[in-house]
């Protein structure tokens, strides 16, 4: 559909954990940017990195070229890109938004289906890898979207990501990284009942994991040590898979049960849930 210009102003849509590491590695590639969150305290945070700020989503949206939005759930993106003083009313033609939020991909259709007609652009690209791979440029971005535009947008995307994939249509990104995020959970899931297992017949986790790492049974989670990390996000993105397996019709009898696992662990742990303000 298009061939893009070149892409020098970046506007952040949430500042947090992602969002402002996400910020600084943009600036410090050389490309101008301006960020917003609703709190006034992730503002002053990314104002003291040296990242600049805009009072609302529409003062980001009619000043950049490419807009990343880092909102947590499938409605608050909605708000951003549609709701009052949003992305869509305010931002000139030919600008790019690129979700980076995990949300369904069903509400990425919905989404790309809004936006067609406004002049404005729609990416789907979803992170994974986690808040201290945002902190060291290393995220890995699943894109979808127009090919020539994602293509336009790698430079800033490659600013704080080692590896970018383009993954096909819009939506395809958030297919790609629910199913990133369901069988990272299934290791996670696995890897903590089986140290957990481990333990309660007599075998150190710390001695066992190093030879676990070096046989058949590894992953990228077991690696990292991931299942002693907070999960606040994994009843969220398993909902998703169930959703859309439901809409699909398809049977995930695994991911049922893992759904329910993953509920255990943070029970376990006491870990509260990250609240959606439309549930």
């Amino acid at each position: 559909m298009s061939t893009r210009k070149d892409i020098r102003r970046v506007g952040v849509i949430g500042l947090g954990k992602m969002g402002n590491p996400i910020a600084r590695h943009v600036k410090a590639a050389g490309f101008d940017v301006v960020g917003y969150d609703v709190a006034e305290s992730a503002m002053a945070l990314a104002r003291g990195a040296g990242i600049s700020t805009a009072p609302s989503v529409k003062d980001v949206a009619a000043k950049a070229d490419f807009i990343i939005v880092l909102v947590g759930f499938d409605r608050e993106v909605e708000q951003v890109l549609f709701g009052p003083g949003g992305i869509v009313g305010a931002a000139k033609p030919g600008t790019v938004i690129g979700v980076g939020s995990t949300i369904a991909p069903r509400t990425m259709e919905k989404l790309s289906e809004r936006v067609a007609g406004t002049g404005l652009e729609l990416l789907d690209i979803p992170l994974c890898r986690g808040e201290q791979a945002a902190e060291d440029g290393k995220l890995l971005v699943m894109g979808g979207g127009n090919a020539d535009t994602f293509a336009a947008c790698k430079p800033v995307l490659s600013a704080f990501s080692n590896s970018v994939f383009y993954i096909g249509r819009t939506g395809a990104g958030q297919v790609g990284k629910m199913v990133n995020n369901q069988i990272l959970w299934a290791c996670i899931s696995i890897n903590h009942e089986g140290l957990k297992l481990a333990e309660k017949l007599g075998v150190s986790p710390d001695a066992l994991r190093p030879a676990l790492v070096a046989s058949s049974s590894n992953n990228w989670a077991l690696e990292t040590g991931a299942e002693n990390r907070p999960v606040p996000w994994a009843e969220k993105d398993m909902t998703i898979v169930l959703k859309e397996a439901d809409r699909a019709r398809i049977s995930l009898p695994l991911s049922g049960a893992l759904k329910e696992v993953i509920k255990g662990i943070k029970i376990e742990r006491s870990l509260p849930t990250p609240v959606d303000p439309d549930a």
